[in-house]
């Protein structure tokens, strides 16, 4: 057999923010990466645009803010239509407008200065698996003659970020057991119109909702009750957004230039598994769901976050038994709970006049601090816990507090970072002593201090919150893996999550 045209550790297909961000995550962990990409350039549409608390806290751990800059407010967030206050003990509450061609820029940027290496223009076409690799094969565009050519790709580990249709998922036999939509909101950016804004406007015969945005570009989104869900190819026609719009609502909107079109369903699927050996899934690739309040995007972007890491141990041969599958085992979860969240939500948006008493009864029970605080922290992605042992300290598993250090800070890297969450900027696990340096806890951590975990000794900046913990092990994706045990539980969780320890 021929030899391939491109060997790397990582495939990647799909360069949408989930796979631009695995990338990224997989080249900071030491992975050679390849991404591949049908498109043969940036986005021209506006997409998902909402980040949430807990992705603004990831790009903070990777060092991507300070390139963002302050992106606007999203406004007050909401649950199912209903308002819905976001503030959260991050110190990112809220939500965050960021168009997607934008967040795209932002971590391709990124992922490519790491050294990953991104091939648009190429759509996937074929897997072949080997005991040791996959091969994938990708038809590129047709060039000015006519013809497509293939690209063969050798890599030892493939991942769709392909999106809610991944041509990866199908190809490699994975199962997608769920529902298909029986309810669609149909969605226009439109220029050269002028119509009220409306957030979740109900009328008799359904749901509207308009926004005017920059450039004077008008959002609108409707859904009639009881209206069949479109089963044309592509996108709705501009003609069907217009004529559900008037008997919605009584404008008229036919007049306006339409610049993008989509409609999404209340479809909620989700893969049985996110592993088949040496290929995984990653975003919409791995679960279909109604993109409301944003989440969606959110969803992913943290999958990529949660297995970039463990796939670059693998590939590196640095990573301990059960650790690349332990990212089906903390994301699938994680995954069903929000599909879970969002198909209520779907409900409460798209039921017609039988889910009045429902929605009232709900507006009801957000007033309710704990029921706003749970929701708030759900749809954020800031309560996400992964498994621990029982007995372990009460933020095993759950992400990092959020902690400014003081002067005197001291790491194996560099002068001291600011905070706990700039602790992690190298893409390592740490270990945050904030009691002293004692022996013990330094002694067991010495077999891993080859590169696979830093050492931060720090005092927590005076007058901020009184910091929950003495020392805490972080995961590269700022969960705390261990805090304030025994050295013996200390070096179980450094076996666990960084491999042996090194041989001295």
């Amino acid at each position: 057999m021929s030899a391939p045209d491109i060997d790397t550790q990582v495939l990647v297909v799909g360069a949408g923010p989930v796979g631009l961000m695995l990338a990224g995550e997989l080249a900071l962990g030491g992975a050679d990466v390849v991404v591949l990409e049908r498109r043969t350039g940036p986005l021209t549409e506006s997409r998902a645009s909402t980040l949430h608390a807990r992705t603004m806290e990831l790009l903070d751990q990777r060092g991507l803010l300070e390139e963002l800059g302050t992106p606007p407010a999203g406004g007050p967030g909401h649950f199912g239509g209903t308002r819905l206050d976001l503030t959260t003990d991050s110190p990112y509450s809220g939500q965050w407008k960021v168009p997607q061609v934008r967040t795209e820029e932002l971590l391709e940027g990124w992922a490519t200065r790491l050294g990953a290496r991104v091939v648009k223009g190429h759509r996937l076409t074929d897997l072949r698996t080997a005991p040791h690799t996959v091969e994938a094969t990708a038809e590129a565009e047709p060039g000015p003659g006519g013809a497509a050519s293939a690209l063969r790709v050798r890599a030892a580990y493939v991942v769709g970020c392909d999106g809610e249709s991944s041509t990866v998922r199908e190809l490699a036999g994975f199962a997608f057991p769920g529902r298909d939509a029986t309810r669609e909101l149909l969605r226009a950016d439109v220029a050269d119109v002028q119509v009220p804004d409306r957030r979740f406007e109900r009328h008799p015969g359904g749901l509207a909702i308009s926004a005017r945005g920059p450039g004077g570009v008008t959002r609108v989104m409707v859904h009639e009750y009881g209206a069949p869900v479109g089963r044309e190819p592509g996108p709705p026609s501009f003609a069907r957004v217009a004529d559900t719009w008037r008997r919605v609502t009584g404008d008229d909107i036919r007049g306006g230039a339409p610049l993008w079109l989509n409609s999404f369903g209340d479809a909620l699927r989700q893969a049985s598994q996110y592993r088949r050996g040496r290929i995984l899934l990653a975003g919409d690739a791995a679960h279909h769901q109604m993109p409301v309040g944003g989440q969606a995007l959110n969803l992913g972007l943290q999958d990529a976050a949660n297995l970039g890491w463990k796939l670059a141990a693998e590939v590196r041969g640095t990573a301990g038994p059960g650790l690349l599958d332990s990212y089906h085992a903390e994301r699938h979860p994680a995954g069903r709970r929000v599909l879970d969240n969002i198909a209520a939500q779907a409900l409460l948006l798209l039921g017609g006049s039988g889910t009045e008493q429902v929605r009232s009864l709900f507006g009801e029970l957000l007033r309710e601090p704990r029921v706003r605080a749970h929701l708030a922290g759900t749809i954020a992605g800031v309560d996400v816990r992964y498994a621990a042992e029982p007995g372990a300290h009460r933020l095993v598993g759950a992400r990092v507090p959020y902690l400014r250090f003081g002067t005197g800070t001291h790491t194996d890297t560099a002068e001291g970072p600011g905070s706990s969450f700039a602790a992690l900027r190298p893409g390592r696990g740490v270990l945050v002593d904030l009691g002293g340096r004692p022996a013990p806890v330094l002694a067991a951590v010495a077999p891993w201090r080859d590169g696979r975990v830093d050492v931060v000794t720090a005092k927590p900046e005076p007058g901020g919150a009184a910091p929950e913990f003495t020392s805490a092990l972080l995961r590269p994706d700022g969960h705390v893996a261990w805090a304030d045990g025994t050295v013996p539980e200390l070096e179980a969780a450094l076996r666990r999550w960084f491999g042996p320890a090194a041989r001295r």
